[in-house]
């Protein structure tokens, strides 16, 4: 098992050390599609070099002929095969890019949509995890490596490595002293190839995790430009930035510094041999065992195996740096979904909403083994267009167990029922057609109002959408500069934290579910608004079942029963009044609810 630690100080495990050529075939399936193209890129490329080595050919003969007062006609004819032979090169290199640029983009897409649909299918507990910026790294950076490396890094390896194998046999073909030479001397190239390719993946791969960590600080710092300014720490977030980017370009130094090493020997060593094959092919052309011409095409080969030779090294790090974009691509695409559909999906035909936690358990996953459960045992039955407030002290895992019905979070143990079926036997799309959920952290998209309304229900009517915006009082959007189609930007950042509250009641309003589940939704409305919401809703819970997150008395009062979760049980279901009466815990919860509304006033 092979770790590579992330300066985010996550362990990014390998499930195990695969080759680099192992590790890029994993992207087979998504390059299949474009594989024809790449070998006839390919093609041209090795067609493009193999053009360029038989230019020394024709000039062998040109010197030789020069040598032996060649006539006009045959330098003539000798000249234009040479210029033949270049145009064919140059026709080859554009067929080249041609063919494999294309190609490359829709394999990059492919992967994005790929990518983008795991990240959707995957559950919230990943989320929790993986800093978006990581994951930003992955879809935008890593990708773009990958593309460029299928589009121009293989083409060129193997075309520039097969190039030099068979240039090195035409080098033995002039003479098998001067082509010996040649090789030998290149030994060391291969040699320093090797310890290369060790070092420089695992600075690759440190080099790619800091860039995702450097992606996290500035979302993190564009997200929370509000606070920093509010409480003058723009300078914190400046110096934890440059912290990030100075790791980074460490990191990347020390990447080029390989890289500077490698290419001493590229571009050394084959000048040393070329300086040690001239003085040798002197020697032979005196000694009359070589003619001038055969030693002139042989120095004419050596400069067209020059790129091919010095390319090696800058071909290597990106292939290097496309196995870790791979390994990055997987890491994700690898990770286990285990909020899955079933096999065999049940329907309900007919949803009337009625809601049961049947012996729920539930702890969070990365929480310790030895860690009682969060949820221990909950048993509530919320009947059909019923409302059941949720009350309890702060921690005691009200937003946990909300998030159960829809499967945000798989419980631990238990099952949740929904008009008798368990959940876990409805595909999670028709699942969350009939729960609909709205959060105190209100996350609306950069998009229209309209859309944002709609998003649980896009075939809702002009008059639903109205309707769910006289509910949640947010008649405020009809007053934007373009009503219902002003675009809200990123977040809704735009709006004050009442505004995307409202527009999130409206939402989940709109969506007409058979359940909907209130989390606190209304904890930034003044409480003029928040008594006009609550009014409104009333016309919603008269038909529809809902469990409600309380923070306030005033929310306690507009639910039909109230439970009282108290160390991860429900201990009392009842009135309010009933409750406030009988039970001590209740009344300590009512009190501090009391307490954290005077504060908010």
């Amino acid at each position: 098992m092979n770790k590579i630690k992330s300066s985010s100080g996550k362990d990014a495990i390998l499930a195990k050390d695969l080759s680099t050529a192992k590790t890029l075939l994993r992207i087979f399936p998504y390059a299949k599609s474009a594989l024809p193209r790449v070998i006839l890129g390919t093609l041209a490329a090795i067609g493009a070099h193999m053009f360029a080595l038989a230019i020394p050919q024709f000039l062998r003969d040109l010197v030789n002929n020069l040598t032996h007062q060649a006539n006009s006609q045959q330098l003539i004819f000798a000249v234009s095969l040479v210029l033949l032979l270049g145009i064919l090169e140059a026709v080859m290199v554009l067929l080249r890019r041609w063919l494999v640029l294309i190609p490359g983009t829709h394999v990059e897409a492919g992967m994005r949509r790929a990518l983008y649909a795991k990240l959707q299918d995957l559950p919230v507990a990943f989320h929790d995890k993986w800093p978006s910026g990581q994951l930003l790294s992955r879809v935008t950076g890593d990708l773009s490596l990958i593309r460029r490396w299928l589009s121009f890094g293989i083409v060129l390896f193997v075309a520039n490595a097969l190039t030099i194998v068979i240039g090195l046999g035409v080098l033995f073909s002039f003479h098998w002293l001067l082509g010996l030479i040649f090789f030998a001397t290149s030994i060391p190239i291969w040699i320093r190839g090797y310890r290369f390719e060790a070092q420089y993946h695992a600075l690759a791969r440190l080099s790619q995790d800091q860039a995702g960590d450097l992606a996290t600080s500035v979302e993190e710092a564009v997200h929370g430009i509000r606070v920093l300014k509010a409480f003058g720490r723009g300078d914190f977030a400046a110096s934890k930035f440059v912290g990030n980017a100075k790791q980074l370009r460490d990191t990347e130094i020390r990447k080029a510094g390989l890289i500077a090493n490698i290419w001493i020997y590229l571009i050394l060593v084959p000048e040393f041999a070329v300086g040690v094959s001239m003085f040798v092919g002197v020697y032979l052309v005196a000694q009359g065992q070589m003619t001038v011409g055969g030693l002139v095409a042989f120095l004419a080969t050596t400069t067209v195996l020059r790129w091919p030779t010095e390319s090696v090294g800058f071909l290597l790090s990106m292939t290097l740096d496309a196995k870790t974009a791979v390994q990055r691509f997987f890491e994700v695409l690898d990770e286990p979904v285990n909020i899955t559909d079933p096999a065999q999906p049940k329907t309900i035909a007919n949803p009337k909403g009625r809601l049961e936690f049947k012996d729920v358990h539930f702890k969070y996953a990365d929480a310790p083994a030895s860690s009682p459960d969060l949820l221990n045992g909950i048993n509530l039955v919320l009947e059909p267009g019923e409302s059941v407030a949720l009350i309890g002290l702060t921690g005691c895992g009200k937003t946990s167990l909300t998030a159960l019905p829809a499967r945000l979070y798989e419980v631990t143990a238990g099952s949740v029922l929904l008009d008798g079926v368990d959940v876990r036997d409805l595909t999670r799309a028709e699942l969350r057609q009939h729960i609909a959920m709205a959060f105190e952290d209100a996350t609306l998209f950069s998009a229209s109002v309209r859309d944002n309304v709609i998003l649980g229900r896009p075939e809702a009517t002009e008059a639903d959408i109205a309707e769910a915006l006289e509910i949640a009082q947010a008649q405020f959007v009809y007053e934007l500069p373009d009503g219902l189609d002003t675009l809200i930007g990123e977040e809704g950042m735009s709006l004050s934290g009442g505004q995307r509250q409202r527009l999130a009641l409206a939402r989940a309003v709109a969506a007409k579910p058979s359940v909907l589940i209130l989390d606190d939704p209304l904890s930034a409305l003044d409480v003029d608004t928040e008594a006009l919401v609550e009014e409104a809703l009333r016309t919603v819970l008269a038909t529809t079942t809902a469990l409600i997150v309380a923070h306030r008395p005033s929310t306690v009062q507009l639910a039909d029963r109230v439970a009282l979760l108290e160390d991860g049980r429900i201990t009392a279901v009842g009135k309010h009044s009933e409750l406030l009466a009988n039970n001590e815990h209740y009344r300590h919860v009512i009190s501090s609810l009391d307490a954290e509304t005077e504060v908010s006033k």
